[in-house]
């Protein structure tokens, strides 16, 4: 957003720029100022109101100086002095301090350039900090106070001309500063604005992304451990086209099965991504550790060697939240254990209690056979580890060195 998008927003639309650019700074270094932008019309339209107004008071003080001198050299000279006063004017967007200096010293002896030396003083208050102004201000003022004294007014009295040209003076360095800080204000405020909008826009996305994360977990957790059981019993028909039909009947039983689960896992899924208001049916139950057993018979059924040894004695005791961890961490590493270890037998352990929390132990030994078709992603177990940090325990896993793998997890369980 730049200012010229909304300048009706700035009260000091006849001002020009806040800080143009130094004179003589190129794109490169010192040198001609090859970069300065162009005057729109917007400030063609304050400079020639400005250069208005000071030919306006100038043509008054010329009117006064001829009623009071009698000399036409005086008169000329205030003439001159008032006309170049406000034609340098135009030249107060590229040197506001030398501008404003030099006509608060012209002043002092000629009257008539004092509309030039206000309008001089408002335009450096808009466009320097406070020192420049402050020192070319004090200059103005001392001249202010002079000038009585240098060319008096037979009209005014001396304290009266002082009272005028110093309230004059201020009137404009005031104006002008606030401008500036109305236009630094405005400034702030637009920055923070495009601030906490960037800020906002980066929690959204945050937002998304752990919902992306989550959704993804789940449905790695869910679908692999179906989708594996497929592969499972779908490379048994194939390595064993003689086998018994009853045989085959169960392993086709099961495919169809899990063919079934896996595509119910993945409504569920992907119910989470749509509105609360477009659900068209209640959600499926989510799994605890009192579902665990199907789970492991399950995993029999498929052939697989599972050791169960559940030291819990009431699993529906145990926090849904934390059930459901233990459950996925168990569907992993069957999952795993099928996938990388077939033909292992598999050891998963559960101790715990309330105030103790819920230990998670699986190991299985060296693979028996060669590793199954089925490719791993190598995101589970990190998936795992993430999702016990989540419920405020930890996972760890590694090769034993019998060339077997362990997996230990520890999930709290308040009393």
């Amino acid at each position: 957003m730049t200012r010229t998008e909304y300048p009706w927003l700035l009260p000091s639309a006849m001002a020009g720029p806040t800080d143009p650019e130094p004179p003589g700074a190129g794109p490169i270094g010192p040198g001609p100022a090859r970069g300065r932008p162009r005057r729109t019309v917007r400030d063609w339209v304050v400079d020639t109101t400005l250069f208005l107004i000071a030919a306006f008071v100038g043509v008054l003080a010329a009117e006064a100086s001829d009623r009071i001198n009698d000399g036409s050299a005086v008169v000329l000279f205030d003439q001159l002095t008032a006309a170049s006063a406000c034609c340098a004017l135009w030249l107060r967007r590229r040197w506001p301090v030398g501008l404003a200096a030099v006509l608060a010293v012209v002043s002092l002896a000629a009257p008539t350039a004092g509309g030039a030396m206000l309008a001089g003083l408002f335009s450096l208050a808009v466009h320097r900090p406070f020192r420049p102004v402050a020192l070319i201000g004090a200059l103005a003022l001392l001249s202010a106070c002079l000038q009585p004294v240098a060319r008096p007014d037979p009209t005014m009295s001396p304290l009266g001309s002082v009272l005028a040209g110093v309230t004059l003076v201020l009137l404009a360095i005031g104006w002008g500063m606030l401008i500036r800080a109305r236009r630094q204000l405005v400034a702030v405020l637009r920055e923070r604005a495009h601030r906490a909008e960037a800020e906002a826009g980066l929690r959204a996305e945050q937002a998304q992304r752990l919902a992306r994360e989550a959704i993804a977990r789940e449905m790695h957790d869910v679908l692999a451990h179906r989708l594996t059981l497929l592969s499972v019993h779908a490379g048994a028909l194939e390595f064993r086209p003689d086998a018994p039909p009853a045989e085959v009947a169960r392993a086709a039983g099961v495919i169809r099965d899990s063919a079934h689960e896996a595509l119910q896992d993945l409504r569920q899924i992907i119910g989470v991504l749509r509105a609360s208001d477009e659900g068209d049916g209640p959600d499926r139950p989510q799994p605890t550790l009192a579902t665990l057993d199907l789970l492991v018979t399950e995993s029999r059924d498929a052939g697989m060697r599972v050791v169960l040894d559940n030291a819990i004695a009431d699993p529906a005791a145990v926090p849904a939240a934390v059930g459901r961890t233990v459950y996925r961490i168990a569907q992993e590493c069957l999952t795993n254990a099928r996938k990388h270890a077939p033909g292992a037998e598999v050891t998963l352990a559960l101790r715990g209690g309330p105030g103790d929390g819920v230990t998670v132990v699986v190991d299985n030994p060296a693979p028996v056979g060669e590793p199954g078709a089925v490719p791993g992603s190598g995101q589970g177990l990190i998936g795992l580890t993430e999702r016990a940090a989540l419920a405020g325990g930890t996972l760890q896993h590694g090769r034993t060195g019998e060339g077997g793998f362990h997996v230990r997890a520890w999930l709290p369980w308040p009393v």
